[in-house]
């Protein structure tokens, strides 16, 4: 088969291991019975803030794997690498159905499957980008969109089963199906070849000429990088703070139920894999420093929303989840392609898995303010406001990208 066709056969099969591994995001629903769960052996009533570390270890220990996967993906291909990523991730969760404390399910969920996660992830992730220079933004965001799409998936999934039976039998249904799912994928895709370039495309000559495929030694000597990487904290702080306990602040500020906090989860999980996609097109047409700056404003109105929310206000409370789930998911979206468009497709498995830190340093203080803010106030107002701050530095970030930008062109 024609490799430019070939393509999209590896494009959906880098979507279906995605599907899997997005649902980290769903980690808020698995929570709150998880916390019930694990107080019986405690001794002590534990919430869902007690189990944030969790989920914050899970997000921050993935750039290890990416790196280190990323530099055997861009060597041997990412069979092996995806392979050996989704045993881990799927196992991990599978083991965190046996588990008696949190410090156990930090072991297997949130350094297990953690570090199997950013493995696979990444290694995707950067297979998709290869094949589709000529969509990167689109190709970037649809792959990372679908990532997030797990959590509209799964939200309503695992409430049925944990009414069903209970939370540990939800981590080793969804583990074993997992495990199968991606390694089975893995075992057909395929490295892009380095001279692939699709048919009826030519690589512009803005792209040949802009100082592309930079190893991660260049790539951390140009200043560019930290302000990227400074501005991918700040874009995705919002959204990693309201993901990690989306079910909680449904529950504690607005009063709703269990099962309309499952809903919320989803709906934030939609418009955070909408906002992939569409924002991922859209940096194509416009630019991927104007989409990201434009995404920071409007995440700026929706912490602005969630600020005035209060007991019963619902509408308001969808109108900011949904907002911050687009913006969030911007960021997520056009950063594979704004990684290669600055530094090259040769070495960006191991270049994205050095970006992505910036999202783990995200993953790492946005749920730990949320939760310091809850535990000190008992309502999560300041932690709103915060967020905000962080949304301000990444629209000064923007524009320093394009004053650097400007000068080191200038200079060439």
């Amino acid at each position: 088969m024609n490799l430019t066709r070939k393509r999209w056969f590896y494009l959906v099969l880098c979507c279906l291991i995605n599907l899997c591994l997005g649902s980290i995001y769903a980690w808020s629903v698995f929570a709150s019975p998880m916390a019930t769960y694990l107080s019986q052996f405690a001794g002590k009533t534990l919430t869902t803030g007690d189990l944030a570390i969790v989920y914050t270890i899970a997000n921050a220990v993935g750039p290890i794997t990416m790196i280190s996967g990323g530099f055997f993906n861009d060597k041997i291909g990412p069979k092996a690498v995806i392979f050996t990523g989704g045993l881990m991730f799927g196992l991990g969760l599978i083991a965190s159905g046996f588990v008696h404390s949190v410090n156990m399910l930090i072991l297997t969920y949130g350094i297990i499957s953690g570090l199997g996660l950013g493995m696979a992830y990444g290694s995707t992730i950067s297979t998709a980008v290869k094949y589709f220079q000529d969509k990167r933004g689109l190709i970037g965001g649809i792959t990372t969109g679908i990532y997030g799409l797990s959590s509209v998936i799964l939200p309503p999934i695992v409430t049925a089963i944990v009414a069903t039976t209970d939370v540990t039998m939800a981590f080793k249904i969804v583990g074993a199906v997992f495990l199968v799912i991606v390694c089975v994928s893995a075992l057909f895709l395929k490295p892009c070849p380095a001279d692939f370039v699709p048919e009826g495309w030519t690589p512009p000559v803005a792209v040949k000429s802009n100082g592309n495929d930079k190893n991660w030694k260049e790539m951390l000597q140009t200043p560019i990088f930290y302000i990227m990487i400074l501005t991918l904290t700040c874009g995705a702080f919002s959204g990693m703070m309201i993901i990690s306990q989306a079910s909680g602040v449904a529950i504690n500020m607005i009063g709703m139920t269990a099962a309309s906090a499952a809903i919320a989860v989803s709906v934030l999980a939609l418009f955070n894999a909408l906002g992939r996609i569409v924002a991922g097109f859209i940096s194509d047409k416009i630019g991927r420093i104007n989409t990201l700056t434009g995404a920071l404003v409007l995440s700026m109105a929706g912490l602005c929303a969630l600020y005035f929310c209060k007991v019963g206000a619902v509408a308001l409370f969808y109108c900011g989840i949904a907002v911050v789930g687009i913006c969030f998911g911007a960021f997520m979206g056009v950063f594979p392609g704004f990684t290669v468009d600055r530094f090259g497709a040769k070495n960006n498995s191991v270049n994205y898995g050095i970006m992505f830190i910036g999202f783990a340093l995200a993953g790492y203080f946005g749920p730990s303010v949320m939760r310091q803010v809850f535990a000190a106030d008992g309502a999560y107002q300041r932690a709103f406001l915060i967020a905000l701050a962080f949304d301000v530095a990444g629209i000064i970030l923007t524009f320093c990208y394009r004053v650097v930008l400007k000068k080191s062109e200038g200079e060439k």
